[in-house]
């Protein structure tokens, strides 16, 4: 079914990285939930009505809570979809993940009103009425919201977007909300006298925050600038050290405008005997081939390595065996021997793991010993990582 919904309304539907097609795939998605919470809304408060079941009038509710999300992120695909201005010259991309934020915040609103209303109710119970016809009707808002988080679920895959991705995890929550509604008016029918149906929205409604909280916690990472995918960091090591001519790469950095919108920069080693036009070419190359591969705008930027010199590999390893003794998380890179003065410096790049105990001037202090032994000054700048892998 949703194969079919994608081949009947989204014209050029694998191309995902362009804002049109994300466009599509938002107002599938956001159309057929409007549709489907709505039919379910006005079921769910019929039955509630009649039987008197507050967590069936809550989970009515907040399938009408539901809509509210698929307008938001009906207006968060369209804000993105639009072109980079003076504004914005990155694009307005982030804007799905500021209608996922805002999806978070309706579920949260949702969960605290549910929340509220089940405790009234445990205080003041009251008698829940019960007919198989509304256990039925039920059962089939079950099976509706399976298929609602199996499809938001699918086009989140297939598009990467978290908002999606929320849409499927609240589907998820009604699932299991109307389960528990079922459960608690089946349990109504015995002779224990316990106000199940306030018990059952008070369940319902700390399952449902727990959700709004992850979703949350999961976008807010997003627009706070988490690391970028360890996959795409893995594959554009590898292509731009598919080029012979270089040797290394460092000091990574992507940057996320939103889904499709990715640029980034790094170091790339070379042999400092090639010439300048040969070097660029070599990171030219590689430029267009991530380009061309993984959407992502890189930046090269060419280091020297003179990988002839057998004294400065030497110092090189013995700087290593060093940082390895402090901690096996420590890693160089960028090591050049040169003049300075009188003195003949080693200057590198440390990089110092997050999960490191040590501190960048504890560190120094260890190198500054190793460094006097040796006879050189040293010239070390400390940084982290910024891709959540360990460089190599």
């Amino acid at each position: 079914m949703t194969e079919w919904l994608i081949r009947r309304f989204i014209k050029n539907a694998d191309a995902v990285s362009y804002p049109a097609v994300r466009r599509r795939y938002g107002t599938l998605s956001s159309m057929t939930g409007i549709v489907l919470n709505i039919l379910l809304f006005l079921l769910k408060v019929l039955i509630g009505i009649l039987s008197r079941s507050i967590s069936i009038l809550s989970d009515a509710f907040n399938n009408l809570s539901d809509c509210l999300s698929c307008l938001i992120t009906l207006f968060g695909y369209r804000i993105a979809a639009k072109p980079a201005d003076r504004e914005h010259p990155f694009g307005h991309g982030r804007s799905e993940y500021i209608a996922g934020l805002l999806i978070a915040v309706v579920i949260f609103l949702a969960g605290f009103e549910l929340l509220f209303t089940s405790i009234q109710r445990l205080i003041h119970p009251s008698e829940v009425n019960f007919s198989w016809t509304m256990a039925l009707i039920l059962g089939l808002s079950i099976g509706v919201k399976l298929w609602m988080s199996v499809f938001y679920g699918k086009l989140g895959e297939r598009i990467d977007s978290s908002t999606l991705k929320a849409s499927s995890q609240d589907s998820r929550n009604d699932v299991l909300s109307t389960g528990i509604s079922l459960a608690a008016m089946l349990l109504s029918m015995t002779s224990v006298s316990f106000p199940f149906d306030g018990a059952a929205g008070v369940v319902i409604s700390l399952f449902i925050l727990k959700s709004g909280w992850d979703i949350a916690n999961e976008i807010i990472s997003q627009l706070l600038g988490k690391p970028a995918d360890r996959e795409l960091t893995d594959h554009i090591r590898e292509q731009i050290l598919s080029h012979e001519e270089i040797l290394g790469v460092h000091d990574m950095i992507i940057h996320d405008y939103g889904p499709g919108v990715q640029i980034g920069s790094a170091h790339a080693e070379v042999d400092s005997a090639m010439t300048l036009v040969a070097a660029h070419d070599a990171l030219d190359a590689a430029e267009e081939e991530i380009l061309k591969l993984y959407n992502v705008t890189m930046t090269l930027h060419a280091d020297p390595v003179d990988v002839r010199d057998e004294r400065a590999k030497r110092y090189k390893e013995t700087f290593e065996e060093v940082l390895k003794g402090i901690d096996e998380g420590l890693t160089l890179h960028d090591f050049r021997l040169r003049v300075k003065g009188d003195c003949e410096e080693a200057a590198f790049d440390v990089l110092i793991p997050y999960d490191c105990a040590l501190s960048a001037n504890e560190i120094d202090i260890q190198l500054k010993e190793a460094c006097e032994v040796l006879g050189n000054c040293l010239s070390v700048t400390y940084d982290h990582d910024y891709t959540g892998e360990a460089q190599e």
